[in-house]
Formats: C-alpha cells, structure tokens, sequence
C-alpha cells in the first residue's frame, strides 16, 4: 500500500478539527451515520434517474457493528461507494467535501421550481406535469445530503486511533474495491482491497482507555443504539445493529445422552437465555414532517412526554412549516407544569436544532426569546450546518428571522388559549406566569409589546386574575389611570389605606404580590395609552382644585408639628406631610423618588452584599381629621416629650401597616406601654 500525505499540509487543521469543532466526543457516531447516509442518497438518486443502476437486493441500510477482541467499530453502508480517485480526494483532502460537489452538481440539473425538500411540494411554474414530476423525484431522489464540510469523517479521530476505510464505487467490480488507512496526522496509506458489493466500511480501531476516557463505551451496543437514537433518529434510512436480548425461557439445554433438562416438576428447564438480533434501531421518520392528519395532537403529546420526559400532555402543540431563503419545519409544546428546577440556575432552556433529521443542538437557547424558555420542542432546517454553534446562530441573520417568527407563533398560541380555553390559560399562568413577567423586564423591556396583552394580576374588585385589557375595559370614563397597589399579599394589598380613595370612587386596582411586579409595571409604563401609577407611592391625581388647597392650608396651619414629627424621627424618614389621600386611617408610610419598598425588599434579598444601600426615602403621612392627629397636636402644644413618644408611635404604626418590619420590636413595646 502506497503511503502518502495529507494534501491539506497542516498539523494545526486536523487537530483543530478533532479538538474544537466538537464539543463532545460522542458526536462521531452522527457523524459518521450522516456520510453513510449522504453516500446512500446519491445512489438512490442514481437509481432513479440511471435505469443500469440498482437498488440493493435488501434495500438501503446503514450497519453498525462492533468486535470487541479486536476493539473495533465498523459503520457501513450500501450506497455509491468510492473509487481509488474519489478516496484519495475526499479523504486525503481535509475540509474537501464529496457531498456538497453532489449537492451542486444536481442542483444545476434541477428544473426552476424543483422542491428543496422531499416533503414540500414543488412550486407550480406553469411546467407540464411531466417535468414538475421529474422535479418533484430528483428532489427526493437525493434526499438532501447532510453533510457539506468535509470535516465531519475526521471526527472518528476523537475515538480511534487507527482508522480504516474499505470502499467500492457502484461502477466497479469486486476487485475494484480501496482500501484507506490513516493512524492521524502523519498521513494515510492507499491499496487496492474486495468488496462483494458496493458501499463503504469505515472502520474505526478505538483508543485505549485511560485518563478518565472510557473509549470503550463505544464498543457496547447498547450504548451505541442510545447514542443513534438520539442524533440519528430520523435519519430516512435504516440503521442495523446486532442487540444483545435476554429472554426468560426453555434453555434447550441437553444432557450427555442428548435429553432436555428438567425442572424438579418435570418442565423443560429454564433460564435467562441470550440471543443477538438484527435489529432497526431508529424510526426513520420525523413526527414533525408529518401532516396533522398523520399524526395528531395526541401523537404529538406522546411523543413530547417520551422525547422531553414529562408525565403530562403540553396543553399546546404549535406546528410550523416555513419555506423561503429558509425553510424549516419546527413542532413546539407549551408544557402544563413547569419542571421542578424551571426557577433555578439548573434549568436549562432551548429548542432540539435538526439538519435534515440529524440532531445538531441538543438544547438551543437561542430560538426563543428568555421571556419563553419554558417552550419545547424541534426546529429542523436543511440549512442548518451539522456545525452550528451558539457564536453562528447569534449573528446569524436568517436564523434570527426563524427565532422571531416562532416567538410569534407562539404568542398567538398562548393569545388563542386566553381568549378560547380561559382556565387552561390560567392553570399554564399559575406555572409560568412568573417567566412572563421576567420576559417583560427582561434587556430593558425589550419583548414587553411581545409579552403585555398575557400578563394577569389580581383584580381587587373581582377578586381574580385578569389581563390589563379586561382592566381598561371596565375602567369608568373617567378614569384615567391602570392603579396597582404593591403588598405581600392580596388580602394585604386590600387593607391598605392608600387604596381608600379608590374604593370611594369605585375604582378597581391591581394587587402585586410578586416582587418582580413592581419592575413590570415600570418596564410597561402604560397600557392602551393609559399609564400605570403606584397607589402606594404616587399621586393618584383624584383630588379636586378645593381639596388640594385645603390639604395644602393644613400643611402650613400645622408646620411646626410637622418640622417637630421629622426631626424626631431623622433620618429615618425623608418628610413628614399632611395625607392627601387618608380618609379615616390615621396614618400611613409611603416613599417618594423612583426606589418604593419592593424594590428595596427585592435587593435586600439578593445573595451577598449587592443590594445593600438601595433604600426607600420613607415619607410619614398623617390624617389631620384623625383623633390621633388630634392628640398628637395637644401633646405637641403641652408636653413635647409625650408628643415625641407619639411620634415615634406613629411612625411604628405605619411600617406595621406598610408590611415593613421595625427595627426593634422589644422597644416599640416598652414605647407603647409608657404611655399608659
């Protein structure tokens, strides 16, 4: 056998080919699967358009066998086969790529109007039928060949350290077979070999293990099925492979005289017999290119809970089939529950990329929007690269295109369920609610129009959830604010006294419980051209020219006591006013400046040292109708110790009714008590 040198000259290529084109070594097996089935559609194209060209007695198939004496793994199959010239160019040739020269060659052949996909229908031009059916067989005739790079072969190298291939081009005879040899970097070696048919063995001499690697692996069947089924399962061709199977069973075994043995009850023995079958391990067609007559929602949901673990059906399947300067085919589930770690660092998010039914991305975040990463599901392009990474797809414009259309899709869907299955929608919400909103705060408020008409809150009036559009619908004419009220709780939200005058006009408000609420309203900032406002930190813009000049009298009738009240309390609170909007409590706190108490709470809460000094400016507000106030302006005028001490009281009263802790609870109560 001649020995010769790799054409591409350089060290550096292959192992950069190896080493960090692939991210994990199992990748090899999809592969070298995806070159046995490009190998296979050219000679089923050639069959079709060729009338001395022949099928295969069997069919087309892809064989995967092991030797573990030998510590080989041999992939094959019974496609075009290569000649000495074609070996010596394909694979002495890092980065040449057999396939994408097919791809071209018959892609000139194809009529205008000739479908990409064997799945999609050709485009109607005017031709005759005759040549559109012509079209409509060579389209499907090569099957669209996965692999375009020529780099994919040389990712055996990850696992062999010896690798062969014996190859015979559907032309040739059986002595016209090749034979290839190549241990890496330092060449290969070309000769002549026998094949009885045409097609390609590769066969691959693995590593030994050491250093944690356990080359092994790859010599169990079972774990070369799992790996199959999981990058490879939809490729259109069968996959072969001798599965190990034990069975409990009569054994068949015989004595010495040639007599079957027995149980002790006189039954032929029995026992855990193995036996090794030719088996088909991948199903070949994709769920997601079939018409919902082939497969229907129910299908669908089986296989989502099988493919994505999930004990429940999706209460959505979104089907998408795109034709265009991308064309692809996507099926997407919005789950009932979200998973147990959804809400933590652990989950992780993303779409099932496909080329042509290979698995190029496990879990592609990049497909969906942050504010959706509860979505699963496929996208399967015959555009995509087998070597897409995270880095291409970001600044990938086409693919933008195709993650901006399905966040559309998938709006509509969730649009569709409100709007026709209400108490699916709000049984989905109680799960994923939460990422929605997220999603609205999310870069800045950039997917809030995407995301606003989904949102709900808590309807103080109705006392359920509801959108902001059911709000704005019921809002009286003259109304002219969305009012939330922020609150550890509903009924706590309710009990506010900030929310007295909105009850004495009959206005509803929205009750946030979530301390993400807060940012989604200021993300939001209006709805329907009606702005949001804090009731429990804002002006509610309710009070008449009267009202606000009687407020305003008060406050310079009683400016003594009020510059008394915030030099008593100090820094604690940053002003001490008469209310604008108590009507019969005495007292409440509230915050002035863009910080409000759930944003404080919200950075208190954060891990280490980040939220500290994000603090409210606290603002103490009196009723002066109130008997207290009345009190604390007699104690203000005859003993300013007691009117201190009510201050303070005062003061504490307002936090316990704003839900803020007090800073010592053991001296509040000896304060109290010393009024006594």
């Amino acid at each position: 056998m001649a020995k010769k040198q790799f054409k591409a000259e350089s060290k550096r290529l292959l192992d950069l080919m190896v080493n960090s084109i692939y991210t994990h070594k199992e990748i090899f097996l999809r592969e070298l699967i995806s070159n046995a089935s490009d190998a296979i559609d050219k000679l089923n194209y050639k069959s079709l358009t060729d009338a001395a060209v022949k099928v295969p007695a069997g069919g087309f198939c892809i064989g995967v066998r092991t030797d573990k004496d030998a510590r080989t793994l041999t992939i094959s199959d019974n496609g075009i086969g290569m000649t000495a010239d074609e070996v010596e160019k394909d694979l002495g040739v890092i980065a040449h790529s057999g396939t994408l020269e097919f791809k071209t060659a018959v892609a000139a052949e194809q009529p205008q109007g000739a479908a990409k996909d064997a799945t999609a229908p050709a485009v109607d031009n005017g031709a005759k039928d005759e040549e559109k059916a012509g079209a409509s067989v060579k389209a499907d005739s090569q099957g669209n060949p996965i692999g375009q790079f020529g780099v994919g072969f040389y990712s055996a190298f990850m696992v062999a350290d010896k690798v062969a291939v014996v190859s015979r081009s559907y032309k040739l005879g059986p002595e016209g077979a090749v034979r290839w040899e190549s241990a890496g970097i330092d060449g290969y070696t070309l000769g002549e070999a026998t094949r009885s048919t045409p097609g390609t063995d590769i066969i691959l001499h693995l590593k030994a293990d050491a250093d944690g690697e356990e080359y092994s692996e790859y010599l169990d069947t079972g774990r070369l099925k799992e790996l199959a089924q999981k990058y490879s399962d939809y490729i259109r061709w069968p996959i072969h492979m001798d599965i190990a199977k034990s069975e409990w069973k009569e054994t068949g075994e015989k004595d010495k005289d040639g007599n079957l043995l027995t149980e002790k009850d006189g039954t032929p023995k029995k026992g855990y017999v193995t036996t090794v079958k030719d088996e088909t391990v991948n199903s070949m067609v994709p769920i997601w290119r079939k018409t919902k007559a082939e497969a229907d929602d129910k299908a669908c949901g089986e296989f989502y809970k099988t493919k994505f673990r999930d004990y429940d059906d999706p209460i959505a399947v979104i089907r998408v089939s795109a034709e265009g300067l991308t064309s692809y085919k996507a099926l997407l589930f919005i789950p009932k529950k979200a998973p147990y770690d959804f809400y933590t660092r652990d989950f992780q998010p993303g779409l099932q990329l496909y080329s042509n039914g290979v698995l190029i991305m496990d879990k592609c975040a990049d497909m969906l929007p942050y504010c959706f990463r509860f979505v699963r599901g496929v996208v399967d392009s015959p555009d995509f690269s087998l070597n897409l990474s995270r880095e291409v797809l970001q600044h990938d414009r086409q693919l933008k295109d195709i993650a901006s259309h399905l966040a559309k899709k998938v709006k509509e869907e969730l649009a569709r369920l409100m709007a026709d299955q209400p108490e699916v929608y709000r049984e989905f919400y109680a799960s994923f609610g939460r990422q929605l909103k997220y999603g609205a705060v999310d870069q800045y408020g950039a997917n809030k129009d995407l995301l606003q008409d989904l949102l709900m809150f808590e309807s103080a009036k109705d006392s359920k959830l509801i959108t902001l559009a059911e709000y704005v619908k019921a809002m009286p004419t003259d109304q002219k604010s969305i009012y939330y009220v922020t609150a550890e709780n509903v009924g706590h939200a309710k009990a506010l006294p900030q929310t007295e005058p909105l009850t004495a006009k009959g206005y509803d408000f929205l009750c946030l419980t979530e301390d993400i609420d807060t940012f989604v309203m200021r993300a939001l900032n209006e709805y329907q051209e009606k702005p949001f406002c804090n009731a429990t930190s804002e002006d509610l813009g309710l009070e008449t020219e009267e009202e606000k000049k009687a407020v305003e009298q008060k406050d310079e009738e009683y400016k003594d006591l009020l510059a008394f009240a915030k030099e008593t309390l100090g820094d604690g609170v940053a002003a001490v006013r008469i209310s604008h909007k108590l009507k019969t409590r005495p007292v409440l706190l509230t915050t002035q400046g863009e910080i409000t108490f759930e944003m404080e709470k919200y950075f208190a809460d954060m891990p280490g040292k980040a939220g500290d000094g994000v603090k409210a400016a606290r603002v103490l507000e009196l009723n002066a109708d109130s008997p207290a106030f009345k009190a604390l302006n007699d104690a203000f005028a005859a003993d300013k110790d007691k009117a201190a001490k009510l201050v303070r009281v005062m003061y504490g009263q307002a936090c316990i009714v704003a839900g803020i802790p007090l800073d010592d609870t053991a001296a509040y109560s000896d304060l109290v008590f010393s009024l006594f």
